[in-house]
């Protein structure tokens, strides 16, 4: 059987390796919500330059010198 003091060393060791799980867990999580937030603005940005886009293409008159390259 074991005796006291290895198992005792052995629950220490369970509730360090614990400790340390539980503060990987909570970076992770804030990292995903910062991810998260970061996410929805860069949508939110995208969003906005494509309906800008859209709008000045719609508005402006195509042109032949808008069809041309812009090597020749």
């Amino acid at each position: 059987m074991m005796d006291a003091p290895d198992t005792q060393d052995r629950l220490t060791e369970l509730e360090t390796r614990l400790a340390f799980t539980e503060d990987l867990l909570d970076t992770l999580n804030q990292t995903v919500i910062r991810q998260q937030a970061q996410l929805e603005l860069l949508q939110e940005q995208l969003r906005l330059l494509n309906q800008r886009l859209q709008d000045a293409q719609s508005d402006a008159p195509r042109t032949l010198r808008d069809e041309i390259p812009p090597h020749y």
